[in-house]
């Protein structure tokens, strides 16, 4: 797999700087509805298609949204009309919670092959290929490094079903770039994500008053921000950056020092083996600890980020920030609860909005007007 992983960076790919026609899959996902709201703010991507099985969850403005599922027929067929020269993938599963077993199998493993598969021949127009992964791949142990390197695999075979999931998922990606040497194939392998909106087993266990923890463990913990998971995929899609690399914000913390931070106390109430029994009852107590979640609760992870910075890209927060920036969320949660108002896509007010001829562009409120007449040529 070292090998194979290797081989992206090498692939010779497409010339240009940036996408123009782009796909996202998972477009009613967090991750797919946010990266196509910011990737339209790009005047020189002509394009934006979004595909999935169920509406999007945020309101879009110029992409144009396919209802279909994984089936690589379909997609191909959205790939070859719409000229797509770049596929971005942001459906990958990391969270056992936030899906049945099967589900994530389903979409994980055979939803990626199935994407690829869509992406692959001679005539296929798509010479970049983005996929959203997890540290999930190198695993947790023991006697894993301090800090794992894009060259690294996992010291252990996986031992919960999200990581054997990831490691498939990206060797079907790694066999496809090696197949595929006109294509340009980024891996962006993200450490736990926190932030205002997005929700994972981390955030949720933190916004407990009562932060559980394994007795006697304390483990280092690395954090990243929503928002640069964001500008990491806008990274990948504007800038030429084939390869695998690490996502994670700079620093680590302590677990006992990220609760501090969040003004929670510590709850070592979880035996130091045999942790998967005692998680069990605490689902009674609304506390669901997933499995791949438990040996980072006990012996954390860290990787190293310096081959995607690297490349260009900027960190807008370390772990510690981030930390900081969701303990200020907490705090103003309850105040701004029922100020928050949710989307809903109607398919056919989206059609007449952008389609229909009757529709006109708004008037230009006053400010513009007369920001307007003081430009030459009213420019």
């Amino acid at each position: 797999m070292n090998a194979a992983a290797e081989a992206i960076a090498t692939n010779g790919g497409d010339p240009r700087t940036h996408a123009r026609r782009v796909l996202i899959t998972g477009l009613s996902s967090y991750w797919g509805g946010r990266l196509a709201k910011a990737l339209e703010a790009f005047g020189e991507i002509e394009a934006i298609v979004g595909v999935d099985s169920k509406d999007p969850t945020t309101e879009l403005e110029r992409t144009e949204f396919v209802k279909v599922s994984n089936q690589h027929s379909l997609i191909q067929r959205i790939v070859a009309a719409a000229r797509i020269d770049t596929v971005i993938d942001t459906r990958l599963v990391v969270d056992s919670v936030a899906a049945s077993r099967r589900e994530a199998h389903e979409n994980n493993v055979i939803g990626t092959m199935n994407i690829l598969a869509a992406c692959s021949g001679g005539g296929s127009p798509v010479r970049r290929f983005i996929f959203k992964s997890s540290a999930h791949v190198y695993g947790c142990e023991q006697d894993d490094p301090a800090f794992f390197t894009e060259s690294m695999t996992r010291t252990h075979r996986p031992s919960t079903s999200i990581e054997r999931d990831v490691v498939e998922a990206e060797a079907s990606v790694i066999d496809f770039a090696t197949k595929q040497p006109n294509v340009d194939v980024t891996v962006l392998r993200c450490a736990n994500v926190l932030g205002p909106d997005v929700e994972t087993s981390f955030s949720r266990m933190f916004a407990l008053p009562l932060v559980p923890m394994v007795l006697g463990f304390d483990p280092r913990c690395q954090f990243l921000h929503e928002d640069d998971v964001v500008h990491a995929l806008e990274h990948a899609a504007i800038h030429r950056a084939p390869g695998v690399f690490n996502l994670a914000a700079d620093g680590v913390l302590s677990l006992s020092e990220a609760i501090g931070l969040l003004g929670k106390r510590p709850a070592p109430l979880l035996p130091p083996w045999g942790t998967g029994a005692i998680a069990g009852p605490l689902r009674s107590l609304g506390l669901r600890i997933p499995d791949e979640m438990l040996n980072q609760l006990r012996f954390g992870r860290g990787l190293d980020n310096r081959r995607y910075k690297a490349s260009g890209f900027e960190y807008g927060y370390t772990s510690r920030e981030t930390v900081t920036a969701l303990a200020e969320h907490l705090r103003l949660h309850p105040i701004l609860r029922g100020v928050e108002q949710s989307y809903t896509y109607e398919g056919e007010v989206e059609r007449f909005l952008r389609r229909s001829r009757l529709t006109r562009p708004p008037e230009p409120t006053e400010e513009e007007k007369s920001a307007a007449e003081h430009e030459p040529f009213g420019i």
